[in-house]
């Protein structure tokens, strides 16, 4: 173990979004915080990767719908902090066969949700989508629902605010490409190591996106997850005029394609003049991050083409500028999130906060927030209960 450079009061393993968003709000806390990466900070090796991510209400959960409005103040306040737009409002279509079950829910629960909390939104028919939104084809008994507050997020604009925040901070120390290689508890203190020098602090957060079992590992346990590497595509505009919303496509699989697919608007940052679509179905999942290759699925992009040609219009359906985003899934139905303090079996557990798997984009600064609060105070003043989910999703090895 190398000498120890520093002491902080809290240690940030991963320098994704999340981890930038938590030294956020330590760093306005005064509490002094450092944050480790593995790679470089900006890098396209993780869940972040990519340029666009879809901030959106619906949800089948009242939960969660209200987890997407509590956020709504913290993007206001980060945007504050930045001249280029993190939002673009498009609004949020959702569409498709009303019967069917997704890893985003299902329309009917989501319709009933938010009417449970107020949130306006307009029904719509199979008719109305193809008129208003551009799509064809669609079966006759699709039905949908617009919501106006859905949004594309210029993720790279909001890690780079995060970022500068930080790197201008007198409260936070920021160190890339030195990945975690032991971590020990000694009187109340962790001492965490790196290749090139070793820091010690009361209180760490982990949140390393998909390699999160690099680090717990450390500690002992690992969390049960999955992880695919999500392809997506872009596909140019053949009709200047054409436009669509962030949206998402519920149908029932057809034969080796799970057919539920996603999309973002053209938006000025991120390959004007094209639309991007990308499948919502694991074809190939892998069960070790360090499986992921920078190379899309070439079946998943036929599928994706396929659905464009057939569906969308005003779009050249040959894909281009593909990518890859690798991307950590519990095993948890629609997986969600896991947000918890590590298992009491490990040393210091409860000074330990940790988010793992799951979609979480749409919630970054609100995250940050919450995970700032469990390892400052050993509690948060918002409801994490139903992420709470270490008990079932955090493995002893």
């Amino acid at each position: 173990m190398a000498d120890v450079q520093q002491v902080y009061d809290v240690i940030v393993i991963g320098g994704g979004p999340i981890g930038q968003a938590s030294a956020y709000h330590l760093a306005k806390q005064q509490a002094k915080t450092l944050v480790l990466e593995q790679y470089t900070f900006k890098n396209q090796l993780g869940s972040s990767a990519g340029v666009s991510r879809q901030f959106r209400i619906p949800y089948p959960d009242q939960y969660m719908v209200q987890m997407a409005l509590d956020s709504q103040p913290y993007w206001d306040e980060l945007q504050a902090l930045s001249s280029v737009p993190l939002r673009d409002t498009v609004g949020t279509l959702w569409f498709g066969d009303p019967e069917v079950q997704s890893t985003e829910g299902n329309i009917k629960e989501a319709m009933d949700s938010m009417d449970a909390l107020g949130v306006p939104y307009t029904a719509l028919t199979c008719e109305q989508i193809e008129a208003d939104y551009r799509f064809s084809n669609l079966p006759e008994h699709y039905t949908g629902l617009f919501q106006a507050d859905g949004a594309s997020i210029n993720l790279p604009a909001t890690i780079q605010t995060l970022l500068d925040y930080n790197q201008a901070s007198e409260w936070v120390s920021l160190l890339e490409e030195s990945p975690v290689t032991d971590i020990q508890r000694i009187d109340g203190v962790f001492t965490v190591s790196t290749p090139s020098a070793s820091f010690q602090a009361r209180k760490l957060i982990i949140v390393p996106g998909p390699y999160v079992n690099n680090v717990t590992r450390l500690l002992h346990f690992q969390v049960d997850a999955t992880y695919w590497n999500m392809s997506s595509a872009y596909f140019k505009k053949t009709d200047p005029t054409i436009q669509y919303p962030t949206w998402f496509a519920f149908q029932p699989p057809a034969g080796a394609s799970g057919n539920q697919f996603y999309g973002f608007p053209e938006v000025s940052w991120d390959h004007p003049g094209y639309i991007r679509v990308a499948p919502d179905f694991v074809m190939t999942p892998l069960s070790d991050p360090n499986q992921a290759t920078q190379e899309p699925n070439e079946q998943e992009l036929a599928y994706t083409a396929e659905w464009v040609r057939n569906n969308m219009q005003g779009l050249d359906p040959t894909p281009c500028f593909t990518s890859t985003c690798l991307v950590a899934l519990s095993t948890i139905a629609n997986k969600e999130m896991v947000i918890d303090f590590a298992p009491t079996y490990v040393p210091g557990g409860k000074d330990i906060a940790i988010y793992a798997t799951g979609w979480a984009a749409k919630f970054i600064p609100l995250l940050g927030e919450i995970l700032s609060q469990m390892a400052l105070d050993g509690s948060t003043t918002y409801d994490i209960s139903h992420f709470q989910m270490g008990h079932k999703f955090f493995k002893a090895i």
